[in-house]
């Protein structure tokens, strides 16, 4: 920036000395010296970039740019050489100032992290660095705060903006067990945490780490401009060469007219638009990926949503909520929904089993009282039994139902119906009859339905469900939420099959799962999505791209987004390369001058880089 700004006002001072423009004879000594002056500023870090370019036989735009202006000194004309160093030092100050801001986007990830603990030590609350925190430390965090360490909740209730972590826009309630992340902000209340990991292996940590790495992983249009630029470069070179040589040995030419016009070909036909207007657009858009709690890997899986044909999702904690929830009651022989429900809860209190979990939490949710049967008593793969008030109660499976042969036939249909719909079911009774029958599913996400009908729209091909259960449930589950195809009972091989068989059918197919169960799905689709990866380590690194938060609507912003990306890189690329065209004509036609390109491509590396920042936004 100094030097940038010094070759500028030594080049207004030499014009204010002497004539500005004309020829050497025309310019005083005084102003060839402030000039002079001028292009060393301007040049000065382009001089060693030229001279290692020179050397490896790689000729690029500083270069270029070197040649133009020894050129033009050359010619006498040292207001246009000194012109073109100044203008090339501030285009190559904005291109660092550009990647520098998509670059402290990604930094100001850092500043979430809270840069003191306040932990619990000798009955005291004493403050110290989050990198000294030991695992298991109890740490208080109190209203307003952000959470300095990852950790489980042991005390207190408050609700938790998680948006840095997630991009959630909704607090979510904390409790006792539940965990928390570093970098997210307490609410309300006053939280007692048990740090569950290091300062360094954080979720925050990790992201910002992964974040920093994917800048450096090229993007196709990253890597197509590369290759690009170094054929292009040689071949303006030799183009120069050629309007220099051709037009004065066969047509007659003047050397000194055609000689400038080769060092305007060689100014405007710098590649710098070209050259920073992609790895702008992918930092950019990387920023503003991570600031929605979608992690992405790199910029070559910035730019995979936009092509995608085909869709694959996990079931079980993807599509659905992934774990079961109880959703009808059906009392028989007299009873009411209270007492069928409380007999259950009753019975499975103290089970770990899913399903009884379930029952348990839905007497609780409605408020019914009961309390463990006594002499409890499990049947591996059938049920339990126990008594209340004396008297002997069980629960089990339809099998075991046949099994007591106390089926009757208007049970067992609808045990059948409900089997169909996708419910699991288990039943209630005593030793005299049926006290009735519990349904339980596990419930699609709330945004599930919405997600697969916007992917439609934004013309996904195909979008498939792949799932260990079985047929009923998994047809039950793709029709409430309008999936195109449903593979059910697949064991993790058969994942892998079938996305391999959907990869060659469609192309460009993206796994969406867990990032754990799902990882040889995963590795073997065009894209692996990992959901929900705020609370797994094994997600984060297993996919290409993470959703922090268990949050499905990610996915159809996260193809707009990439087809936005892609949209921006193009424009920027075509951009360029029709400012360039047009100056070569210009050129030939004798009409474009020194300043007048560096001052066309300073503005197109402007317009380029301002379009990509957008992405930010």
């Amino acid at each position: 920036a100094v030097l940038a700004a010094g070759s500028g006002g030594l080049l207004v001072l030499a014009a204010l000395v002497g004539e500005g423009v004309g020829p050497a004879t025309g310019v005083p000594l005084p102003s060839v010296v402030l000039y002079a002056l001028s292009i060393i500023a301007g040049v000065w870090y382009v001089l060693p970039k030229a001279w290692a370019a020179l050397k490896a036989l790689r000729p690029d735009m500083n270069l270029l740019m070197t040649i133009a202006v020894a050129g033009a000194i050359l010619i006498g004309e040292w207001f246009e050489a000194a012109t073109v160093a100044f203008l090339f030092a501030v285009a190559l100050l904005l291109e660092s100032w550009s990647v520098g801001r998509a670059r402290r986007a990604v930094q100001s990830l850092l500043e979430a992290a809270p840069p003191m603990a306040r932990i619990k030590r000798d009955g005291q609350q004493v403050e110290v660095h989050p990198e000294q925190v030991e695992v298991g430390t109890i740490f208080v965090v109190r209203p307003g705060e952000k959470i300095p360490l990852d950790g489980e909740v042991v005390a207190g209730d408050s609700d938790v903006n998680q948006a840095p972590i997630t991009g959630e826009s909704v607090p979510v309630a904390k409790r006792s067990s539940e965990v928390v992340h570093a970098g997210t902000i307490n609410g309300d209340g006053l939280l007692e945490v048990r740090s569950t990991k290091a300062a360094s292996q954080t979720t925050l940590a990790s992201i910002i780490r992964l974040v920093t790495q994917a800048q450096s992983r090229r993007a196709p249009s990253e890597q197509w401009v590369e290759k690009f630029a170094r054929l292009y470069t040689p071949a303006v070179l030799a183009m120069a060469l050629a309007i220099f040589l051709v037009p004065p040995l066969l047509l007659g030419g003047v050397w000194s007219e055609w000689f400038y016009r080769a060092l305007v070909l060689l100014v405007i036909a710098c590649p710098c638009a070209l050259v920073i207007s992609t790895p702008v657009s992918i930092v950019a858009a990387l920023t503003r990926s991570a600031r929605q709690g979608v992690l992405v890997k790199g910029g070559l899986f910035m730019e995979a949503p936009a092509r995608l044909q085909a869709i694959a999702f996990d079931k079980t904690g993807t599509l659905t909520e992934g774990r079961p929830r109880v959703t009808q009651l059906i009392p028989l022989n007299g009873h009411s929904e209270s007492d069928l429900l409380m007999r259950a809860a009753a019975l499975e209190a103290g089970s770990n089993h899913p399903l009884a979990q379930a029952v348990v939490t839905e007497a609780r949710q409605r408020g019914i009282d009961f309390a463990a049967a006594e002499a409890h008593q499990a049947l591996p793969g059938k049920g339990v039994t126990g008594r209340l008030d004396g008297k002997l109660y069980w629960l089990g499976s339809h099998r075991y139902l046949e099994e007591r042969n106390q089926e009757t036939p208007e049970i067992h249909d609808q045990l059948e119906a409900l089997s169909d719909e996708g419910h699991s079911v288990i039943a209630v009774g005593t030793e005299d009859h049926v006290c009735g029958l519990i349904a339980l599913a596990d419930q699609p996400r709330l945004q599930a339905r919405d997600t697969i009908a916007a992917l439609h729209r934004l013309g996904i091909k195909h979008i498939a469900m792949l799932t260990g259960d079985n047929q009923a449930t998994a047809r039950a589950i793709a029709s409430e939420l309008g999936i195109d195809h449903v593979h059910a009972e697949l064991l993790p091989e058969n994942k892998v099959e079938t996305v391999e068989t959907l990869v060659r059918e469609y192309g460009r197919v993206a796994m969406v799962g867990d990032g754990v169960n799902d990882a040889p799905a995963l590795a073997v689709s065009s894209l692996g999505i990992a959901m929900g990866a705020a609370g797994s380590d094994a997600a984060i690194e297993t996919a290409d791209i993470a959703l922090m938060a268990d949050d499905l609507s990610r996915l159809p912003w996260l193809i707009h987004h990439s087809r936005r990306v892609l949209a921006v890189v193009r424009q920027n690329i075509a951009f360029s390369l029709a400012v360039k065209l047009a100056f070569v004509v210009l050129t030939f036609a004798g009409i474009s001058s020194l300043w007048g390109a560096i001052a066309a491509d300073m503005g197109a590396s402007l317009l380029v880089i301002a379009n990509g920042l957008r992405l930010l936004r």
